[in-house]
Formats: structure tokens, C-alpha cells, sequence
């Protein structure tokens, strides 16, 4: 049941709200977490995309259901897909619209859980250097300010260095030649590579290779308990969702999105209710006051039967992502620096793929493919500071056919000419060319560039002027890299091709991706939008608690780490602030 007042409403049950409200509910208060997306895997939605389900809400544990998680978890790539991107629970009425001018193109996700639910588990920490000396961030907080809450979010999912299979063997073999040292501590301050630590339950150990396993991969817990496996099964769905090991209670899955990995302990408390299909349309202020105007409230919109409804709150938390968050603040009138929306980043990104002979794959790692559908998706990484990070990537064919030869900013390969460039091939593949390439699909490893792109005012979120959804004006994201950025990424790109060289790969093919906004951070940035406990300079009782409030794109590395520490670290101010008898304000820059 949903009240009409909270202590504190959180807009968003992403990769970081859900790690906001499981700290206040914690603390004692009583916190409602408004979700525009379904609720998969909750006994009170069933059928989460055929209706509105039994319910309005939940807040207990005893709703969430590993069976019906894997129901609807089905690991088909297509299917998943269409549950899975920002949009409406009811798919009858199409995704929402972002629009993204030029070759540019988002990837979020909708639902508890957020784009969690998509990404693959990686959870490094920053890069202390992006924090301490590039300058974005504001001099009252430090990487080591983040260090405790790295700690505990890190202890709550488990993280781990992920297991080696063929893939990363022979990433680790073609690092090593090419030069590099093997990187062995969480704060990364020079260049090399590492297992990547990865949010994903470390496999059970009769699935190592020498083992030669042939049993079932069900849990325990499974109707079918006979030589049963726990965490990972060695299997590359994470992008789809993964809810392995199939018949698992909800929070015993092996990927601990924050769907698995927070919202489990939030509804413990019992001070969290979670109210998905639920559309933050506006943020409610009080503007009578001397000062600031001052959060009280949320109004949103069921997506099922299009009613509105308002909460009211001690304090609103927005925490829907870096670009519904901007959205929902500029759609509600609330006061814009010229900041709101602006500096984005997305850790402007490309493909690298290499592809091996049979005969050299059996030297190099005892058997004829390197089979990058096997493992976890991403299990190995290259750490460059100030430049940014690489990492292997492993997928079914189609996911690994759109990433490395679907889209290209270059064009078709036979537009480009490769002579002075150390890859061998570049652009967009067609035809008989793609279909020799994905004929090699077993022998090839694809490799993401990540990019340490730099905050600029002129890349961001707006809303669209005469375009509006049913939740208002849409979301305009434009994005242009700088000269660095681009210098950067093209660093990274030929550090991959040595790399795949050195490991005996005979043909090295760059996708020179167009702008896609896989991570995106630093739309309401901390310092300059708000302060160091993340509460906006020009709203009281409004704080953001997602990636947006980052104040640049951590150096490079998988932000999710970065953005759930600062959520924890956010509702700790939170409570300071507003629900303790002798609250700090040390931190506040007001």
C-alpha cells in the first residue's frame, strides 16, 4: 500500500537508488522508491508485461521469487531485449523516446534493477587520479573520502576477480608480450592488466576445466537437486539479464544487479516499499520560503492506467539515471545554472576484434577457438589512467556481430583505407565479408575500448522543444568529443590491435563505433550543480544519487562501483543532514 508521506521518496530503483534506500531504510526512515519500469521476479506481478498486477506495490521480501525470475528471464537475446530497454512494462505502446541527433544512440534500461539488469558485473573502482587530480571534482572530497563505502558495496555483491577461460588466457598472454605488468591492487594508478572484479558469483569449483563436468547447472534449491551447482555457470548471459543458477532463490543469483544485490536487503528493513510502473512527472516544491525553494514531494503517473498521484517527503532523492534525471528536473521548472543536464560523459567508446588460426589457438591455449560466448561476458581488463581502459568482451553471435561490424562511423570497410593503421581492417562489414567473419566467430575476440572522455557544457541532456511523451517533453542527448577525447580513444584502439598482435591474432578489425552512451555520468554534477553531500545548491531537500552526480566519467572505468558508493554515501548525508538531533553541515558549500 502506498501512503500519501514518507520521510524520503527516491525517484528510481536503478543501480543506485535501490543502494539509497537500503541505507535509509537502515537508518529507520521510511522511504518509497517510485520505479518507472516493471518488477520482475515479485510475486505481485506475475506477468509484469500483460498487466498491472496484484498489487501497487511491495515491501517484502517474501514477494521476490527466483522461480518466476526464471520464467521470465528467458537469456534469448531478441526477447530480452524488448523487456528489457526503456520503456513501458505494457511493450504494446513502443519504448520511450530519447532523441539522439546525428549517429548517436542510448542504452538504458527500464525496471527494478535499472541498467544493472544489462550490464555485465564490473565493478572496479575508479581511478584515484580521476578524482584527485583532474580537477572535476570539488577539493572537499577525495578518492579516499570513497574508500569505506567502495568497501561496503563491494561486501554487499561479492566482488570478486573473475574466473579465466580461454578468452582472458589469451587477452593476459598478448598484455604480457606486448610489454605490460600484471596489475594486483583495487586503487589503479598505472597502466597494465588484471582479472576483471566483477559483481558475479565465482563459480562453483567442479566447473573448473580439468574437472570435465557434465552434470546439470541448476541450484541446489532447484526441483532437481542432483549434482547441483552454485554461482555462475560459466555462461555469457549477463547482458540478458542471467538469472543462472536456474532454480536459485531471487537473491542467491549469481549476478548481483541491484535488483539481486540490493533491493533484497532494502525490503528487509522493513521501511522500503517499492512501487514500480510508477512515471516521476514533477517535482513538488514549496517556493513561499526565504531562500531556496524546497523539495517536498513527487508526482508520477501509473504507466498502466495513466492516473497521477503525489507522495510527499522530508526529502526527494532523484535517482533515475543521467538522463531522466536532468529530464525530470528541467520538466518541473526547478532552477537551472546552466549546468543542469551539461558535462556529460559516456566513456566514448569503439570495437576491437581479433581473429586466430585454429592451429595457433591449440598452441597458445589447448583448444581449436577461443570461444568468447564462454565465461562471464567481461572477465578481463586493461587499466591506462588517464587514457582510459580496455576490456574483453564475450556474447552470443548476434551481440558480437552488432558491436564489432553493425555500425561504424567510418562507414563500410571498402571506404577506408588501413595502409598506416596498425589493424588490418575498419568500418562496417557486409555481405560475403561478414558472412567469412562470423563464420570465424569461435576464433575471435572481441575487445571494448572505453574512453577517459572529458566533462564539456556543450555535451548533455535538454528536453526536445514541441516533442512530448506522455511524461512530457522528451530528452534531447547531444554529444561531440573533443580533440583529447578522440586522441585518446584512438590510443586505447591501437594498444588493443598490439595487444591482440602480440597474442597471434593474423587479422585485427576496428569497428570505430559511432557515439553510443553505454555508461553516462556527470549530467547533474557534484560542484557544480550539487554540493559534496549531493544535495542540489539551488533546491533544499533535493539530493541525486545516481551517476548523473559524478563529477566526470571516474577515469574511464565501469561506473557502477563509483555510483553506488556515492549513493552510500549520499544517504548517510541525507540522514546527517535532516533526520539526525545534531545533523552535519561541514560539507555543505550553501
Amino acid at each position: 500500500m502506498v501512503q500519501d508521506e514518507y520521510d524520503v521518496v527516491i525517484v528510481g530503483a536503478g543501480g543506485d537508488g535501490p543502494v539509497a534506500a537500503w541505507k535509509l531504510g537502515k537508518a529507520g526512515l521510511d522511504v518509497l522508491v517510485l520505479e518507472a519500469g516493471p518488477f520482475h521476479g515479485n510475486e505481485n506481478w506475475p506477468n509484469p508485461h500483460e498487466g498491472p498486477g496484484k498489487a501497487k506495490a511491495s515491501d517484502s521480501i517474501d514477494d521476490l521469487s527466483g522461480d518466476l525470475l526464471d520464467e521470465q528471464f528467458t537469456t534469448r537475446e531478441l526477447e530480452m531485449t524488448q523487456k528489457l530497454l526503456f520503456g513501458p512494462a505494457d511493450h504494446e505502446r513502443g519504448y520511450w523516446f530519447r532523441k539522439f541527433p546525428g549517429a548517436g544512440a542510448t542504452l538504458q534500461a527500464a525496471g527494478v534493477g535499472g541498467t544493472t539488469l544489462l550490464y555485465t558485473g564490473n565493478h572496479p573502482r575508479a581511478y584515484p587520479a580521476a578524482i584527485d587530480e583532474q580537477g572535476h571534482w570539488p577539493n572537499d572530497i577525495s578518492y579516499e573520502d570513497l574508500l569505506p563505502y567502495y568497501r561496503e558495496v563491494e561486501g554487499m555483491l561479492d566482488v570478486q576477480p573473475a574466473p579465466v577461460t580461454a578468452k582472458e588466457e589469451l587477452f593476459f598472454q598478448g598484455a604480457e608480450s606486448a610489454g605490460w605488468d600484471l596489475i594486483d591492487d583495487k586503487n589503479v594508478d598505472s597502466a597494465g592488466y588484471r582479472p576483471q572484479p566483477n559483481a558475479l558469483m565465482r563459480p562453483d569449483e567442479k566447473l573448473h576445466v580439468d574437472n570435465d563436468y557434465d552434470g546439470n547447472f541448476r541450484h541446489p534449491d532447484a526441483d532437481n537437486p542432483e549434482d547441483p551447482v552454485e554461482g555462475h555457470t560459466l555462461a555469457a548471459h549477463e547482458i540478458v539479464g542471467n538469472p543462472v543458477p536456474r532454480g536459485a532463490p531471487f537473491e542467491e543469483k549469481a549476478k548481483k544487479a541491484s535488483n539481486v544485490g540490493f533491493v533484497p536487503p532494502a525490503l528487509e528493513t522493513g521501511n522500503v516499499t517499492v512501487r514500480p510502473n510508477a512515471f516521476a512527472t514533477d517535482v513538488l516544491v514549496d517556493r513561499s520560503l526565504c531562500g531556496n525553494p524546497e523539495a517536498t514531494g513527487i508526482e508520477f503517473r501509473d504507466t498502466w492506467s495513466g492516473d497521477t498521484r503525489q507522495v510527499s517527503a522530508d526529502a526527494v532523492v532523484l535517482a533515475a539515471g543521467a538522463i531522466e534525471t536532468p529530464r525530470l528536473w528541467l520538466n518541473s521548472g526547478l532552477p537551472n545554472n546552466g549546468w543542469v543536464g551539461k558535462g556529460m560523459t559516456i566513456h566514448f567508446g569503439d570495437n576491437v576484434m581479433g581473429f586466430w588460426e585454429e592451429e595457433v589457438l591449440e598452441e597458445r591455449v589447448g583448444k581449436p577457438a577461443v570461444d568468447p560466448q564462454e565465461g562471464q561476458t567481461i572477465a578481463a581488463r586493461f587499466d591506462y589512467p588517464g587514457v582510459g581502459m580496455l576490456q574483453t568482451t564475450g556474447s552470443g553471435p548476434g551481440i558480437a556481430a552488432v558491436l564489432g561490424f553493425g555500425a561504424s562511423a567510418s562507414g563500410f570497410t571498402f571506404t577506408n583505407d588501413v595502409s598506416d593503421a596498425p589493424w588490418d581492417s575498419q568500418g562496417r562489414i557486409a555481405g560475403t565479408d561478414l558472412k567469412e567473419f562470423l563464420s570465424r566467430y569461435r576464433q575471435a575476440l572481441p575487445i571494448l575500448v572505453v574512453t577517459d572522455d572529458r566533462p564539456h557544457q556543450r555535451n548533455g541532456v535538454s528536453v526536445a522543444p514541441g516533442l512530448e511523451d506522455e511524461h512530457g517533453p522528451v530528452p534531447q542527448v547531444n554529444y561531440v568529443p573533443s580533440e583529447g577525447d578522440v586522441k585518446r580513444r584512438d590510443e586505447l584502439a591501437e594498444i588493443a590491435t598490439d595487444i591482440l598482435k602480440e597474442a597471434g591474432a593474423d587479422h585485427v578489425h576496428r569497428s570505430d563505433s559511432p557515439a553510443t552512451a553505454l555508461h553516462i555520468h556527470s549530467t547533474m554534477a557534484m560542484g557544480k550543480v550539487v554540493d559534496t553531500a549531493c544535495e542540489a545548491y539551488d533546491v533544499d531537500r533535493l539530493f541525486v544519487a545516481d551517476h548523473s552526480a559524478l563529477a566526470n566519467g571516474v577515469g574511464g572505468p565501469n561506473p557502477t562501483n563509483t555510483g553506488q558508493a556515492l549513493a552510500a554515501r549520499t544517504a548517510e548525508k541525507i540522514v546527517d543532514r535532516y533526520f539526525s538531533k545534531t545533523p552535519d553541515c561541514s560539507d555543505s558549500f550553501k
